[in-house]
């Protein structure tokens, strides 16, 4: 079955939709999909190549499907799965990048997997601790 043919069965209904506001975008959760956006270009059920970044306690896994598997829904074997080296930020959101678009898969998502994988990296990340609030006006003078 073609990729746009999938497209017009999947685009009303699929499970995993997600309406926020009427007039706001539809959202999706599906695996594959890098800006859990609802559309055609970035479906990970009805494009034959998709490319997920997941974060695998602490490690970032790239998954991409094998061109000649005819679902989406295969076992292990129709998934590649790569790992990305621990390196510092932009040079391993780099690597992400041109993992995939060097070989020629999807280069078009090459922005939608720098921004997923500073994304992930970003919530790797340990927060700042808040400083301590300032005392002004007169409760400085009292204390």
């Amino acid at each position: 079955m073609s990729s746009d043919l999938e497209w017009l069965l999947l685009r009303n209904y699929n499970s995993f939709m997600v309406k926020g506001l009427p007039e706001g975008p539809i959202f999706s959760k599906e695996p594959g999909n890098l800006r859990n956006l609802h559309s055609h270009k970035f479906s990970g059920l009805a494009n034959s190549k998709t490319i997920d970044i997941s974060d695998n306690n602490g490690t970032l896994q790239i998954t991409t499907r094998k061109v000649k598997t005819s679902s989406p829904h295969v076992v292990k074997s129709g998934k590649s799965v790569s790992t990305v080296r621990p390196r510092s930020g932009p040079r391993r959101a780099l690597g992400v990048a041109t993992a995939t678009s060097r070989r020629g898969y999807r280069p078009d998502l090459r922005t939608s997997a720098l921004a997923r994988t500073s994304a992930l990296l970003s919530a790797q990340k340990e927060p700042k601790a808040t400083p301590p609030k300032k005392v002004r006006g007169s409760k400085k003078n009292s204390a």
